[in-house]
């Protein structure tokens, strides 16, 4: 008996407060989306930092014959420089591993790198790429002091670290998990204020029959539960249509991205979007309960 009341209550203030309860869910919906998105970014970033960091290198590029640099002075690098600059690196602290590449591995290289550009890799030579020391490093965030070592050795034409290149891109997406993150916490705390007046409004509509209940000595739970309940049933309905938006966020924005990002262990995977997806339906159910709560306690007072 007292279940079929409550449902019944529930029922009356949703159909009462149809639009308010539509607006709720849509911006819950929103809300916890932009969350999801956000805890997507942060993890993916997080996923693509271990990934390059394990593969960043410091690479050492030597000296051709007619180099433009002015450490070269046109001179070609000799074999004797070569093995002692090889055996310098290895002997420099921080070193994990150091690879020598020749001009035709570096050709070749170039040639996969820039397949799609024919007329590119048409006009360049062989004769045109340099050599090079590939270096990787114990401790990618700790490298300068392995390029002091080598700049300006006899040889060298330039020293180039290759998380400069994807330090950038790095600091592109932090900004923008960073910016995903403050809008969707706005959007819940506008969430939160709109349950609360939706609560109100509804509390407000049936202010004769909770004090009629409070009269007949029904407990502030049993008064309230209706109400949060219907907060309830908006936080979850806003919560599917969240998780819809962050599955299709998945498969057309990660999915096809996915290529660039590396392999399989930097790309985000299915068990992470359904956790993000149940990290956002349990926030924005909690959120909708402590408005309720919050809501009422002030509010509903006979």
């Amino acid at each position: 008996m007292r279940a079929n009341f409550i449902f019944s209550e529930v029922w009356i203030g949703l159909r009462r407060n149809l639009t308010m309860t539509i607006a709720v869910i849509i911006t819950v919906a929103v809300g916890m989306a932009m969350l999801g998105a956000g805890l997507m970014i942060n993890a993916q970033v997080g996923m693509m930092k271990g990934y390059w960091n394990d593969k960043v290198e410091v690479s050492v590029f030597l000296c051709t014959k007619g180099s433009a640099m002015d450490t070269c002075k046109g001179k070609e690098i000799t074999k004797t420089q070569t093995d002692q600059l090889q055996q310098l690196i290895k002997s420099t602290p921080g070193v994990k591993e150091v690879f020598y590449e020749d001009q035709a591995a570096a050709y070749q290289n170039f040639q996969k790198l820039y397949s799609s550009n024919k007329a590119l890799v048409t006009a360049t030579k062989v004769e045109d790429m340099p050599p090079s020391f590939r270096v990787k490093v114990a401790d990618p965030k700790n490298y300068q002091s392995i390029i002091q070592a080598l700049e300006g050795k006899p040889g060298v034409a330039q020293v180039m670290d290759q998380a400069q290149l994807i330090g950038p891109f790095f600091q592109l997406l932090d900004k923008l998990a960073f910016y995903a993150l403050a809008v969707a916490i706005i959007l819940v705390l506008a969430a939160a204020l709109l349950i609360g007046n939706t609560v109100r409004l509804s509390a407000f509509n049936r202010r004769r029959e909770t004090g009629i209940m409070r009269l007949v000595g029904a407990s502030n739970l049993y008064i309230q539960l209706p109400f949060v309940m219907e907060g309830v049933i908006a936080g979850l309905i806003g919560g599917v249509f969240a998780a819809i938006i962050l599955i299709v966020t998945k498969v057309f924005l990660f999915e096809e991205l996915g290529p660039f990002l590396g392999d399989g262990t930097a790309q985000l995977g299915w068990n992470d979007v359904a956790q993000t997806i149940t990290i956002t339906m349990l926030i924005g159910v909690v959120i909708c309960v402590l408005a309720s709560f919050v809501t009422l306690r002030r509010y509903l007072r006979v």
